[in-house]
């Protein structure tokens, strides 16, 4: 739920910044700087592992739970566990997207050993898994062995530079066939990805997902679960440098001034929760294309193969200047989302199978990093 900054500055009002002032206007200029600190600190580790890690940690994940652990304990070996405190059961009730999240993390891994001239041979849930639940099991053991011949450059220098860029996008700027072949070609596991930017099917996209955002927000259990992952100001943020990031001058003077809480966003007849509802459906109605997955089959390893392909259509955009965002909403399992999962299955997958992500394409504004966890933080036995 990320508000622009125009709609931030109607939100305020004439003259509302103007309560904050003093100490409270010294606050509002400042950036979590410590929260965005892991993406400088990204290579600068002698062990080839924590060098891989540190780049692994900066994965795209679903609302930024940053739900990995790493066990250090073998040499020459990382052991990747789930944190089953940072699950999403309310709107990823199986942890699917959980799951994709982590496959995110073992393709960068993968990618900056690679550099380093390391091969990685990942042994998956070597403990066995449950379908539809996650435990404290291992999610995969990766053996570092030595090889030179396996970089690759083009995507690895993307990595300090990725963004999901959740901000309108330019609704005069078409994206060309040439640009949805670049990412298709950037694949190389068994995940089927798609793209369209044919105007009809667009506009059924847009559609399809500015929907089901509002099914989302009407569903309490899953909208509570979101707005209690809000880090609204810089101090929160750095604090708790995971979940969904308000962070900037407007949003700071927005909690400031009362305009911008937690308890707001939850009234459902208040302003900032009506403004919320308009502002994320007027974004979604701004993709000029959409890329999707589809898997044959929903195993685990199916989820892993998804994520570590979407990491990489990630990278094959940021090398061609389009942005990227996820539009997970319509993908989410629960029941109240049944009829939306149903349509965009019948849209997508008309032969069978499983749409693992979907993402709408475009050119945004800039925008900064996302707030990360320390390696420290996130590694065992290291």
């Amino acid at each position: 739920m990320i508000l622009s900054r125009r709609k931030t500055l109607a939100l305020i009002g004439g003259g509302s910044l103007l309560a904050a002032t003093g100490a409270a206007g010294f606050a509002i200029t400042r950036t979590p700087k410590d929260a965005v600190a892991p993406w400088a600190a990204a290579g600068q580790y002698t062990d080839p592992r924590k060098r891989a890690l540190s780049y692994a940690i900066l994965a795209p994940n679903p609302h930024n739970m940053q739900p990995w652990i790493v066990d250090l304990d073998t040499p020459d070996q990382a052991t990747l566990y789930v944190d089953t405190d940072r699950l999403l059961p309310h709107t990823d009730p199986f942890s699917r997207q959980i799951v994709i999240g982590l496959g995110c993390f073992l393709e960068l891994l993968a990618l900056s050993a690679a550099q380093d001239g390391y091969r990685v041979h990942f042994d998956l849930f070597p403990e066995g898994t449950e379908a539809d639940s996650l435990d404290r099991r291992p999610v995969a053991i990766a053996r570092f062995v030595p090889d030179t011949s396996l970089a690759e450059p083009d995507l690895f220098a993307q990595i300090l530079h990725r963004r999901s860029v959740k901000e309108p996008y330019d609704t005069a700027r078409p994206v060309s066939d040439e640009v949805l072949a670049t990412l298709r070609k950037s694949v190389c596991a068994t995940t089927g990805v798609e793209t369209t930017n044919d105007t009809a099917r667009v506009a059924q996209l847009r559609d399809l997902t500015a929907n089901a955002f509002l099914k989302e927000f009407e569903t309490p259990s899953a909208y509570r679960e979101s707005v209690d992952l809000f880090r609204i100001g810089h101090r929160e943020v750095n604090a708790n440098p995971d979940g969904l990031d308000f962070s900037g001058p407007m949003f700071e003077a927005l909690h400031l001034t009362g305009l911008f809480t937690r308890e707001g966003s939850l009234d459902r007849a208040g302003y900032s929760y009506t403004s919320a509802v308009q502002m994320v459906q007027d974004v979604a109605r701004t993709g000029m294309a959409y890329i999707w997955q589809v898997t044959a089959t929903n195993t685990r390893n199916d989820q892993i193969a998804a994520g570590r392909d979407w990491v990489r259509l990630n990278l094959a955009a940021t090398t061609v200047g389009l942005d990227v965002q996820p539009i997970s909403q319509a993908l989410q399992e629960y029941p109240e989302m049944a009829a939306w999962y149903d349509a965009v299955h019948l849209q997508l997958a008309p032969d069978g199978g499983t749409v693992q992500m979907l993402g709408r394409l475009g050119y945004g504004p800039s925008v900064g990093h996302s707030p990360r966890w320390p390696l420290e933080a996130k590694i065992r036995n290291g």
